[in-house]
């Protein structure tokens, strides 16, 4: 046990956040923390870390213990770095401590080369510590953290504050990796980083040898990182094991189960209150009537379970099917700017979109996705051809929700477009939108991100286009929102284009992917799950390449060396076996790669993929093949050298 929350309280402006929480966090937990926004989860956090305290009305309630070996590290939205300081140096900031201890035994054994042995004890004391904690490796850790983080080796030199926003977030997670608290706290940290990163950090995350507790809107996160989920809901939290998708399934079914049990609790109950208004006054039946009454008040009631709604009833619906073909678009340039100071992105882009098809565009930020969208709609100039079929009717959604006008009203915007339809039918369609009560009277200028895009689905289900583009449709809604408008695309029948970063998104959408790159674009011709199995192999395919470079090293340094050495009879033998445990290493890891390249095959099934128990011990069973190799790679790497 690392932490341990108990009857955890907390009240703002007399409204209770946080009712009797218990958690338990241990050694190993990787658990996901859910709810809607303002559910109290940065407040349970705060009092994790220390930040805030809860409110205690006994001795016995709002106690959060910690083992006495308990390290927190937490990565808020914008972490704490030194702006002034270069990415190295923050970065060897977290070793300052053994960076002192081996400068002090630099500075004993020059003593030492001069006689003087009076501080042997602490040389060794100050050995140990460092050989404990891995001091002689701190450079291949920052370089490896780093590389991962998506940093290269010439930015290691830049000043921290010369990067973006995103880019600090990313340098503010590899300082906390490094730190290597035993219990990590994540606040949204998929937030600025690409799915090559994010992957990485996913498999980081997997085999951190603590605990780790991620508020995350990334469901395809959850279900990769964490083995529980612990959503709070009207301030009290439920512990639920497994991934996020287990904990929806889980969830359904706590649902059902407790309004079962209420259902039958609320018959028994009218049944008793029945029999007592009927026999409480007669002298034979009173005593038993009694009996029942006493029964009642002993009885503890099942309250009456909140049912688990989606935050809105989204359905996007068509009157006219477009023809087979279409979108062609042909040697299109994705450019910005205008007259000297435009800059052309991506050149000589084609492709075809067919009817029914779902398309997703991915690639990194500031690569031209949403430019792409724009270019298709003919909204922006561009060179080559954009050709749209007859019958096509497209319905847009911007991710910046420029096309609504800030002066109306949520209601007014929809009456403006749509003059013919009643109050009470603008009421209607908002409210299957969940924008109900106040929200409809204010300005579409002060409501949120989220409420937003809801006006917006409301707007596109009103048009019935026969062809969605959408911009980031995800962005700014809670979970069960995102829920809701996955739905209603899976079950939209029609064609749809649409950029997302949401990769649980793309995963149930897409049925071909374009990826748009520096260098580049490249269409995948089939699904989500495909398109991360051929970067997973491309990314094995080039550590492959690295580790054979490194082995081609070391074995043209040992040639060199021994075309100069003469070898006794004791080192020929020596060499000798070492030939052998080269060849026999060789052999563990051809074995191990084809157990590797079978478990990539497997998971690749739909029956194991839909399957989280099954899904995680294969991907576990990944990860420790991935360290076995990388460990006979090292041992390998050390025999030829």
């Amino acid at each position: 046990m690392l932490i341990n929350l108990t009857d955890i309280n907390k009240f703002y402006n007399g409204n209770q956040v946080l009712k009797n929480i218990n958690l338990t966090i241990d050694e190993s937990d990787k658990i996901g923390l859910v709810g809607v926004n303002g559910c109290g989860k940065s407040t349970l956090i705060k009092i994790i870390t220390g930040k805030t305290d809860p409110d205690r009305f006994t001795e016995r309630d709002g106690i959060v213990s910690k083992a006495s070996k308990t390290t927190i590290g937490y990565l808020e939205q914008m972490g704490g770095l030194d702006s002034e300081s270069t990415v190295i140096d923050e970065m060897k900031k977290v070793f300052s401590d053994i960076d002192n201890a081996i400068a002090t035994m630099r500075e004993i054994e020059i003593e030492m080369s001069k006689g003087n042995n009076s501080r042997n004890d602490e040389y060794h004391r100050l050995s140990s510590w460092v050989e404990s904690n891995d001091g002689y490796n701190t450079d291949v850790k920052i370089k490896m953290i780093l590389n991962g983080m998506g940093f290269t080796e010439n930015e290691l030199g830049r000043t921290v504050s010369g990067f973006s926003g995103g880019e600090k977030t990313r340098l503010a997670i590899a300082k906390l990796l490094l730190e290597e608290p035993n219990i990590l706290i994540l606040d949204e940290p998929t937030n600025h980083l690409d799915f090559k990163t994010i992957m990485w950090l996913e498999d980081y995350l997997k085999s951190y040898k603590g605990a780790v507790l991620v508020v995350s809107h990334d469901r395809f996160f959850l279900d990769r990182v964490c083995t529980s989920i612990c959503e709070i809901e009207r301030g009290v939290l439920t512990r639920y094991k497994g991934n996020y998708s287990a904990f929806t399934r889980l969830k359904e079914e706590a649902v059902a189960r407790q309004e079962k049990e209420y259902e039958l609790q609320q018959k028994e109950i009218a049944k008793m209150e029945d029999y007592v208004a009927k026999n409480l006054v007669r002298a034979s039946t009173s005593k038993s009537a009694k009996s029942r009454i006493k029964a009642l008040d002993k009885m503890e009631r099942i309250e009456k379970p909140v049912t688990y709604t989606k935050s809105a009833k989204i359905r996007f619906t068509y009157p006219v099917e477009p023809p087979i073909d279409v979108l062609s678009v042909k040697n299109i340039d994705i450019s910005v700017g205008e007259g000297n100071g435009r800059k052309t992105l991506l050149d000589e882009i084609s492709f075809s979109v067919r009817r029914g098809d779902k398309v997703g565009i991915i690639g990194d930020n500031g690569i031209g996705k949403s430019t792409l969208l724009k270019i298709i709609q003919e909204k922006i100039p561009h060179k080559g051809l954009v050709r749209w079929n007859s019958n096509i009717r497209i319905s847009y959604f911007e991710q910046e929700s420029t096309n609504l006008n800030k002066a109306l009203t949520v209601m007014e915007e929809l009456h403006h477009r749509y003059p013919s339809m009643t109050e009470l039918e603008i009421r209607n369609i908002l409210a299957q939108v969940r924008l109900t009560g106040e929200n409809v009277f204010k300005e579409t200028g002060v409501i949120s991100g989220g409420e937003r895009a809801k006006l917006c689905f409301a707007i596109m289900m009103l048009e019935h286009g026969n062809v969605l583009i959408l911009d980031e449709p995800t962005n700014h809604l809670d979970l069960s929102s995102k829920d809701s408008i996955e739905q209603a695309l899976e079950e939209y029948t029609g064609t749809i284009i649409f950029v997302s970063h949401d990769r649980y998104l793309l995963s149930k959408i897409a049925t071909r992917i374009i990826e748009l790159k520096a260098d580049g674009y490249e269409i995948y011709e089939n699904n989500f799950a495909k398109y991360l199995d051929i970067l997973r192999q491309r990314q094995d395919e080039e550590k492959r390449k690295a580790d054979a470079e490194k082995l081609e090293k070391a074995q043209l340094a040992m040639r060199e060396k021994s075309a100069v050495s003469y070898k006794s009879k004791q080192q020929r033998s020596a060499e000798a076996e070492r030939r052998k445990q080269i060849k026999a290493l060789e052999s563990e890891i051809d074995t191990l790669q084809n157990q590797l390249d079978e478990l990539n095959l497997e998971i690749t099934k739909p029956e194991i993929f839909s399957d989280y128990e099954t899904m995680n011990q294969k991907c576990s069973e990944i990860d420790r093949i991935k360290n076995l190799i990388d460990e006979k790679f090292d041992l390998l790497v050390e025999l030829d050298i």
